[in-house]
């Protein structure tokens, strides 16, 4: 296990962390300081139940400002859903009561109750979470016996795939944004056939550009000893699915002071006018990660929205000078 060395250079990127079931969040993100002997600006993006499994992205150094980008994106899960019964923590950690035989249900009727909960829809938290209330926990007052009103709030389900119906048990994929609740909707989708849904098995595959196949467990994090770095992708990885800007020295130095720069001519690689609010990821003259710039359409130039401290040069650096 690695003790911290003060005087090694800074690490700045991402850990793609497979965060096995049976522990939380910050369980792992414990056990990732403790490989890597790493304490100050890391966190995790994103936060998974214990009795969740998958992708769990750590943040280190410079990519802590990209946080909240990378859990405001595009996530998918494969979930298991035992129909038949319920429970309060809506899913098997807590007490199983049965409500009803889901014998007579088949796929159609599947798909058809799942058809409301697509799309952006109304989700009420349950109670057995992190939410807070009041200054308090939800889980800390649901196991103080108590249970408050929560507000249903909009979350956005891109999709869902039936993948397997062996009753009790329904195996779907959801593609879903931020905030989503997957109990809550093993529930709900359980109330709407009658007979109660919990869930049993529960997998993060994707965040993002993170992916579970490409994922690290924490034992794996550490049997790679002294060689962890080897794992962590650059800042800009996450960032990869928007265009790069490639900047001059002066314009780098304006950008480096927070001011807008104007670079091309309001037009991306395709002649397609760029429209405002759009992103781009910006390089110094040395293809080192810069920022990441906003498109101001009314004065025709890039506002930075983040910017960062890379020196060294990305392998995702472009040429492309928008």
């Amino acid at each position: 296990m690695p003790a911290p060395d003060h005087t090694s250079p800074a690490v700045n990127g991402f850990l793609n962390l497979y965060k096995p079931s049976g522990i939380t969040s910050m369980d792992a993100l414990r056990r990732v300081k403790r490989s890597t002997g790493i304490r100050r600006k890391i966190g995790h993006a994103g936060t998974l139940d214990p009795l969740a499994q998958g992708v769990l992205p750590i943040c280190f150094g410079q990519a802590t400002r990209l946080m909240e980008q990378v859990v405001a994106g595009r996530k998918r899960y494969l979930m298991t859903v035992c129909l038949g019964a319920v429970s309060p923590t809506y899913d098997a950690e807590g007490a199983i009561t049965p409500v009803a035989d889901p014998a007579g249900i088949d796929l159609d009727t599947v798909r058809r109750a799942l058809e409301p909960f697509t799309g952006v829809i109304e989700q009420t938290p349950p109670m057995y979470s992190a939410l807070k209330v009041d200054g308090k926990r939800l889980y800390d007052l649901a196991r103080a016996g108590r249970e408050v009103e929560r507000k249903s709030r909009q979350v956005a389900i891109y999709a869902i795939t039936v993948n397997a119906l062996d009753l009790p048990l329904l195996s779907v994929t959801v593609d879903c944004g931020q905030g989503t609740y997957l109990r809550s909707l093993a529930h709900d989708l359980g109330q709407a056939l009658g007979c109660g849904g919990y869930v049993t098995e529960l997998t993060r595959t994707r965040v993002g550009g993170f992916d579970a196949a490409n994922g690290i467990t924490p034992d794996g994090l550490e049997s790679a000893g002294a060689d962890w770095q080897r794992l962590v992708y650059p800042v800009d990885w996450a960032l990869r699915e928007l265009p790069p800007l490639s900047l001059g020295a002066a314009q780098a130095r304006a950008v480096r002071n927070g001011q807008p720069v104007k670079v091309g001519d309001g037009s991306d690689g395709d002649g397609r006018p760029i429209a405002g609010g759009e992103q781009r990821r910006a390089y110094d003259e040395h293809d080192a990660f810069l920022a990441l710039l906003e498109w101001q359409a009314e004065l025709r130039q890039w506002q930075p929205a983040r910017v960062f401290n890379c020196p060294e040069p990305s392998p995702y650096a472009g040429r492309y000078d928008g």
